[in-house]
């Protein structure tokens, strides 16, 4: 792939924190302070800033569109995005609708993430079926695919009512919404976003991110043999950044290992311990530390894996809004500089 500026973003998704003191704060006010937090992202000039959709008691943004279009009258030049949109329980239409709306409000900055989704709270809660995880997510992605042509939609499909001849609106002024595909990590996700010839988001949430590099090799081998366009690649990827390497571990650890100890007892994970964490740091796929800690691994990577577009997962359980924000102020300022200047070197 020829070679392309690489693009630096943010992702939250609205988890529920803590004040100074300790205390929970209210899911209301975590959604105003994202939108600070995206307000700070917008000033220190990064490219992306996406919002996560859960349907649970520990994070507060169940519609990440609303949080968007609240984004997109107080911010000027970042792109808006979710991360990621569950497709799979929701109407692709209204989807559509929603974005086309932010779109309107942002001129032209909104983009979608669609995703199958890891957490699968919103099933039950809308009335879908989880045996048709997979088959939901196909056809859904599948109507969303042909609404983004901007055009009278026509399509049937056994999971949700045909439309025929049907003008969905509004419609964009640029004609196209900017829409990626997220997947964690299959073959099979990897070739569908090349068949609806959308780029892609790899989730690398853990182990060490090169790993990941065939299946970059896979899409853009895909892409080719279907004789479509190349397209961008991006990750997403956790971390948090302070002064020192030594003060970005302290403020992190607890929130971080309490949200993934709360996570991994659902999912059948060991409880984590240091050693894990600081192998995540040195080896896996958490960029943690100080602003030059951080460059400098984030460089190796993004070289490493030919990606176009990184997103720093800033929000780590009950990490406090203060720390976070200190933490995209290093990112903005002095991370992607020394980044760009690595990558140029």
């Amino acid at each position: 792939m020829a070679e392309q500026q690489v693009e630096f973003g943010l992702d939250t998704f609205g988890d529920v924190t803590v004040a100074p003191d300790g205390s929970p704060i209210t899911q209301a006010q975590v959604i105003r302070n994202v939108v600070a937090e995206g307000v700070l992202a917008d000033e220190v000039g990064l490219d992306f800033f996406g919002v996560g959709e859960h349907h649970r008691d520990d994070f507060a943004v169940s519609t990440p569109e609303t949080v968007l279009a609240g984004l997109a009258t107080v911010t000027k030049n970042i792109h808006l995005g979710s991360a990621v949109t569950v497709l799979s329980s929701d109407d692709p239409v209204r989807v559509f609708q929603r974005f086309a709306t932010v779109d309107a409000l942002s001129n032209g900055r909104a983009e979608v993430i669609l995703g199958r989704g890891s957490f699968t709270e919103s099933f039950p809660l809308f009335g879908y079926d989880l045996q048709q995880y997979e088959q939901l997510f196909e056809q859904k992605l599948d109507l969303f695919a042909e609404l983004l042509k901007e055009e009278p939609v026509t399509w049937s499909g056994g999971l949700r009512a045909p439309l025929s001849e049907q003008n969905v609106y509004p419609r964009t002024e640029g004609g196209h919404i900017r829409t990626w595909v997220g997947v964690g990590g299959s073959p099979e996700s990897v070739v569908r976003a090349a068949r609806y010839e959308l780029p892609l988001v790899l989730a690398i949430i853990g182990g060490d991110p090169e790993r990941f590099a065939p299946y970059v090799e896979l899409f853009h081998r895909a892409l080719a043999q279907m004789g479509k366009p190349d397209l961008p690649v991006a990750v997403h990827s956790p971390g948090h950044i302070a002064d020192t390497d030594e003060e970005a571990a302290e403020q992190y650890w607890q929130h971080y290992r309490a949200m993934r100890d709360r996570i991994g007892r659902e999912r059948g994970w060991p409880p984590m311990d240091v050693a894990e964490f600081r192998s995540e740091i040195e080896h896996g796929a958490l960029y943690l530390g100080s602003p030059e800690t951080v460059a400098r691994k984030l460089a190796t990577k993004v070289k490493a894996l030919g990606v176009q577009r990184f997103d720093l997962k800033y929000s780590a359980g009950t990490l406090p809004h203060e720390h976070m924000m200190r933490s995209i102020e290093l990112y903005g300022t002095q991370v992607v500089p020394m980044v760009k200047d690595m990558l140029a070197g």
